[in-house]
């Protein structure tokens, strides 16, 4: 197997990890980023681009020549899920993957989401549960999917597209849901939460990488859930939270709206399983090793 990758996203909060995966399975992975640069470590070559400059991509393509992409990158700023920067990435993958396949690529992993099914099915199964977004952040990955699987299947590259559900871990953003419940036990503040009353599945984002690639060294193409395969309901996870950090304090229960209509959201895992891939992390210690990052890094 050709042990050179490409990935776009490998400076973001699961790319980094995938990156430090890859590297630690024998990987050499070039990594296009937008900088910020990661900072440098044996195996990581990095180059300088911004994926919505095709001329630029383009370029890079003519003089560089990969069997392996890795594609994560997407804006997850403000307003992600409704922002017109969606039209902007959707353009731009298809791009990529147009000039990947033109410079001789085999092998494409893109980042697929949660956000492509349709909810309110609850428990949600690869090539069964219906994907009916309702966001334009999902409508975007979907179309990518349904555009990228037949694209590859007609050009003989392998499509690979696991679909990122809920996950935690170190350096995830301060305003997210553990993070900010973690943060405010830690300084002995009131914790204002959301009724918390929905069911959803999380999974560690260190098990996250490793699931992806898990399925991007596999057989197995298409859609792939990357998930627990467990419900946890966020209540009993604030709550978990303020155990392991012996918070006395309030927590302040419906304080804000709930982020999250669906009362239970989580994925069946069974493919991911067939890999070989396991999870590292149960919840509880999943939350005390976030916990003492968070610790250790308080801003």
């Amino acid at each position: 197997m050709n042990n050179k990758v490409l990935i776009t996203g490998g400076t973001g909060f699961i790319g980094k990890n995938v990156v430090n995966e890859l590297i630690n399975r024998g990987y050499e992975v070039h990594s296009l980023v937008y900088p910020p640069f990661a900072p440098e470590q044996k195996g990581l070559v990095q180059y300088e681009m911004n994926l919505l400059d095709f001329n630029t991509l383009d370029t890079f393509f003519k003089n560089h020549s990969f069997e392996n992409l890795i594609h994560l990158a997407w804006y997850v700023g403000p307003k992600c899920h409704v922002h017109d920067l969606n039209l902007d990435w959707t353009i731009a993958t298809l791009n990529l993957l147009k000039f990947f396949k033109e410079s001789g690529g085999k092998k494409f992993l893109g980042a697929g989401t949660i956000s492509e099914y349709e909810y309110k099915y609850g428990y949600l199964v690869e090539d069964q549960t219906p994907t009916d977004p309702q966001t334009l952040y999902g409508n975007s990955k979907n179309a990518i999917f349904n555009i990228a699987k037949v694209y590859c299947k007609q050009n003989n590259i392998e499509f690979k597209w696991p679909r990122i559900f809920n996950l935690y871990g170190p350096a995830e953003k301060p305003q997210r849901l553990m993070p900010s419940v973690i943060n405010s036990c830690l300084k002995g503040e009131d914790v204002k939460v959301s009724d918390c009353l929905k069911f959803q599945d999380y999974l560690h984002v260190e098990d996250t990488a490793r699931g992806i690639v898990d399925v991007f060294e596999s057989d197995i193409q298409g859609a792939v859930n990357i998930c627990s395969g467990k419900p946890v309901q966020l209540r009993t996870i604030v709550e978990k939270i303020a155990e392991l950090t012996n918070f006395k304090g309030n927590i302040l229960w419906g304080a804000i709206p709930a982020a999250f209509g669906d009362d239970l959201v989580a994925g069946n895992n069974e493919k991911l399983k067939s890999t070989g891939w396991k999870p590292k992390y149960d919840l509880d210690s999943g939350l005390v090793q976030t916990i003492n990052w968070w610790r250790n890094n308080n801003v």
